[in-house]
């Protein structure tokens, strides 16, 4: 008989007796410990993911802006150029201006972010983005649903916004076609779209802008790009990454990472300390068959590979069932979205869940080594036993 098929044997005996018990509780703290680590790393991923994308696709992964903040010339030459850089998806001019926004008795100070007509309009949920015919100016807006909720405005109404320009206030009546909504409370609350062409009307400078926003294709490296683009920049324009804008955002979301860590080396710890116990226990509990193996001529190495096979089982039933777990309970979040959040606080109403098939392979074999590894060390205490005192023991 080799070593494998006592391994299997003790491991998995009918009778009731601790060895059973041991061997069932190490596979069932196993299994929990992947578990854990597995939706731990789905959860951040997707919160991490989620929160980017939503920031990204408000702004973009780039601006570009003067240096002092003073506006700038559109340049049809450069939004050119920098499409033609690999990984660029867009390059979308962009104009600011603070107004009021009324509606009936109400009014609301915010935020007009002018975008070119027709272009996507980012976290639409109900109506339509800003439209025009024949590159006219549109007199339509776009509202967050916290702001159409705060005021009582419904798609197809009709809003005021006053401007103040030079000491003037101007006065634009614009019908309501579409509403978004960001998760982003600070987005949310300030700013509604319209056609670019409007704010660059009030200012009597048809070709004035802010900036331009660049969105990047997946897979980009953001910061190799961002530098790429500054390359092709004129005299006093500047190319920054979303990043570098909104630091406390994505501070905030790098803090995900350090929690990240903390839990799963724990995890670990707890399922390396727990195979450890299970295995030293089982060794004491087989002093006696460590005796009579000795007796009859076995020697230390198929000793120790009897418990090597032993934790080995143990410990592969338990990332098994554990993967299992963590896998099926992520996949339920994923399709049913039972968890949900405090979106003021998380920016997101529903926990995300996004899967990385190499961080879960890297977990499963990286429990596994680092699991075997460990075993070795309680296998060296076989040295110690002698097999008449061991037989005598029993």
């Amino acid at each position: 008989m080799n070593a494998f098929e006592i391994a299997k044997r003790i491991s998995f005996q009918k009778q009731k007796n601790y060895t059973r018990f041991i061997v069932r509780l190490s596979i069932a703290a196993t299994a929990i410990s992947v578990a854990a680590i597995l939706i731990t790393l789905s959860i951040v991923n997707g919160f991490q993911q989620t929160v980017s994308n939503k920031v990204y696709g408000f702004w973009g992964q780039i601006r570009i802006s003067s240096v002092n903040g003073a506006p700038l010339e559109g340049n049809e030459s450069i939004e050119k150029n920098l499409s033609k850089i690999k990984f660029v998806e867009s390059v979308v001019p962009f104009l600011n201006q603070s107004t009021v926004l009324s509606f009936e008795q109400d009014i609301e100070g915010v935020v007009a972010r002018g975008l070119p007509a027709n272009s996507p309009t980012p976290f639409l949920i109900k109506g339509r983005g800003i439209k025009n015919k024949n590159d006219s100016l549109s007199n339509e807006v776009v509202l967050s649903d916290q702001l159409a909720t705060t005021l009582n405005i419904t798609v197809g109404a009709t809003a005021r916004l006053y401007f103040l320009n030079l000491g003037d206030v101007q006065q634009r009546k614009l019908k309501v076609v579409g509403i978004y909504h960001s998760g982003i409370e600070d987005y949310d609350k300030q700013f509604i779209l319209v056609d670019i062409k409007l704010l660059q009307q009030l200012n009597n400078r048809y070709n004035q802008i802010e900036g331009y926003t660049i969105a990047l294709k997946k897979g980009a490296k953001i910061d190799e790009i961002n530098d790429e683009v500054q390359e092709q920049m004129p005299t006093n324009w500047v190319a920054t990454t979303i990043k570098d804008y909104y630091p406390q955002i994505f501070d905030w979301i790098g803090v995900q990472t350090v929690n990240r860590n903390v839990t799963i080396t724990i995890m670990l710890l707890i399922a390396i300390v727990n195979l450890l116990t299970c295995l030293f226990i089982l060794m004491l509990e087989r002093i006696p068959m460590i005796g009579t193996l000795s007796a009859l001529g076995a020697t230390q190495k198929f000793i120790r590979q009897v418990f090597l096979y032993q934790a080995s089982i143990i410990c592969w039933m338990g990332i098994g069932l554990g993967t299992t777990m963590g896998i099926g309970l992520s996949y339920l979040q994923q399709k049913l979205g039972w968890i949900q959040l405090d979106e003021s606080a998380y920016f997101i109403k529903t926990l995300p869940i996004q899967f990385d098939w190499v961080q879960i392979a890297a977990v499963v074999m990286g429990t596994a080594i680092i699991s075997y590894c460990s075993f070795l060390i309680p296998t060296l205490w076989i040295k110690k036993i002698a097999p008449a005192k061991a037989i005598k023991f029993d």
